[in-house]
């Protein structure tokens, strides 16, 4: 089995021990190479100066590159490029472009009055500087405001054409999930890279949860085993297994790249990525 490139997505701390548990989480998945650390927005971006303080402190500390998620959500356009110029100063040149979700309290999302109606138009702008690599969410169980499949692929088409580089996808439980619409998106003439996005289980409930508001199918029998495996004192168990088992048939058809979703909680992702066979490669550097 080939062994795939891997990146990481971690999110902002609220607090000091979170702060601890963000480096705690890159120290121990650094070594592994990634090609990026990516740093979400909180819903509505809540966390925007902390998601910038954090890119910056990562990306100084362990020089890898960093991907900062921008989102449209709750300020003019404006106020996003300038995040955008932000980023750029302090050497993050790598944006993960998304609408973002509903602001707190709101069922769908609203675009500020003066600011981007959806994430082609911040692609595009952002496109517009030259300063950025630019990555764009996709959804292979079809976004949850897309009408259909058909309208899912083509709006994420639309985002290649107006400037990015590549695509992470929503977590998924089953290997077909990806590959049915890897073959779609090739079928309506998308030819960048599309990577996987995956969840090592860390808390069923809350995955599920997630899941759910996110539009992931959950296959009956993928709730019935961590059920069960909730029983019997066997959750990170099979947790493991049931990602070790996704990584291993994705990479068997051909996928050279997959994008871990953390939640911060460093150990499965670091124990599937051994399975995998990606070993450390390095040590992460001292603070500068």
């Amino acid at each position: 089995m080939t062994t795939p490139s891997v990146s990481f997505e971690v999110f902002p701390p609220k607090s000091v021990d979170a702060a601890f548990k963000l480096w705690d989480t890159a120290q121990a998945l650094a070594p592994l190479a990634p090609r990026f650390f990516s740093v979400t927005y909180g819903a509505g971006g809540s966390t925007r100066d902390l998601t910038q303080d954090s890119a910056h402190v990562l990306r100084r500390t362990s020089g890898l590159p960093v991907s900062a998620h921008l989102t449209c959500v709750g300020a003019s356009v404006a106020e996003t490029m300038q995040t955008a110029e932000d980023y750029a100063k302090v050497g993050v040149t790598d944006i993960v472009a998304l609408r973002g979700d509903p602001t707190e309290g709101q069922d769908r999302f609203a675009a500020h009055p003066q600011g981007f109606q959806n994430s082609i138009e911040l692609i595009e702008a952002l496109a517009l500087t030259n300063k950025f690599t630019i990555r764009v969410g996709a959804y292979p169980d079809c976004h949850p405001d897309a009408v259909s499949q058909h309208a899912n692929i083509q709006f994420l088409k639309r985002k290649f054409d107006a400037g990015a580089e590549e695509a992470i996808t929503q977590f998924f439980f089953d290997a077909e999930t990806f590959l049915r619409f890897r073959d779609q998106c090739a079928a309506a003439g998308i030819d960048k890279p599309i990577i996987p996005g995956i969840l090592p289980v860390a808390n069923w409930a809350s995955a599920r949860k997630f899941a759910d508001r996110c539009g992931a199918v959950v296959p009956a029998w993928v709730d019935e085993a961590y059920r069960a495996a909730e029983r019997d004192d066997r959750h990170d168990l099979l947790a493991t297994a049931l990602c070790t088992e996704l990584c291993s048939d994705l990479v068997d058809e051909g996928v050279d790249s997959l994008h871990f979703y953390t939640l911060n909680r460093p150990d499965l992702t670091r124990t599937v990525c051994r399975a995998l066979g990606i070993t450390p490669q390095s040590a992460l550097r001292d603070v500068a």
